[in-house]
């Protein structure tokens, strides 16, 4: 009868346990719209998770990923940020390139992308900002996803007011920089997929709210959502 009980004891202890190991996640990702704040939003996320949770260090992910992503494949800087820029190589460019034995093909950027970004999430305890992440995380267990959107006028002010601009040149830069990142989203995303808006599981007015009170909705959306499970989790892996 105690080998039948412990049998079932381990059988409930790998159901919990195993469809992902511990090393996968957590993971927080916002997409935003061009102009609602989300660094900001970040860097007061991690800071308020690695004072709330006794966890490892929280940390956050933007731009700097790209150095990681060309090291991955032996590039330059400026050919992964081309990709995520929505750029396309001139044939002439690619012609010295490939002379030079330095092409890279956006088909292995775009694969090199998609594995150093799921390697930082797997890793956890990362607040990842943009970069395709919501796409390429979505199947983590342990992620939260988050969008913060603001209306269009809203927007412009905000970014002349951090960029010094006209209202014709914020207006031009928002709408070719959201573009950019709709594609971006899209291209980890199987063809099929159609309902994007279902991969968020919170959508926030920027407008509506403070960096603060977004900040605080995001820190209490993943101790409702993650938070509580990986506790359990620990807790049944000691005991056991």
């Amino acid at each position: 009868m105690i080998n039948f009980l412990n049998y079932f004891d381990r059988r409930y202890r790998d159901s919990v346990l195993s469809s992902q190991s511990a090393s996968d996640g957590p993971v927080i990702t916002i997409s935003r719209q061009t102009g609602c704040d989300a660094r900001e939003v970040a860097l007061k996320v991690v800071d308020r998770l690695n004072t709330r949770l006794e966890t490892a260090k929280w940390r956050w992910v933007d731009k700097d990923i790209i150095h990681h992503i060309a090291k991955e494949i032996n590039t330059d800087y400026g050919r992964v940020e081309s990709f995520y820029e929505g750029m396309k190589l001139n044939d002439l460019s690619e012609m010295i390139m490939a002379f030079s034995g330095g092409f890279v093909s956006d088909l292995r950027v775009k694969k090199a992308i998609k594995d150093v970004v799921l390697s930082i999430c797997k890793e956890g305890n990362v607040v990842l900002v943009g970069r395709g992440g919501v796409s390429i995380a979505k199947d983590i267990r342990d992620s939260l996803h988050v969008r913060i959107v603001a209306p269009y006028n809203w927007r412009v002010e905000n970014v002349m007011r951090k960029k010094n601009m006209t209202y014709e040149a914020a207006g031009k830069y928002i709408v070719e920089t959201d573009a950019k990142r709709n594609d971006l989203i899209r291209i980890f995303l199987d063809r099929n997929f159609q309902d994007i808006d279902s991969l968020y599981d919170v959508t926030i007015n920027r407008m509506s709210y403070t960096i603060d009170d977004i900040s605080d909705v995001v820190v209490s959306m993943f101790e409702k959502k993650i938070a509580g499970k990986l506790q359990e989790r620990k807790h049944i892996s000691t005991y056991f």
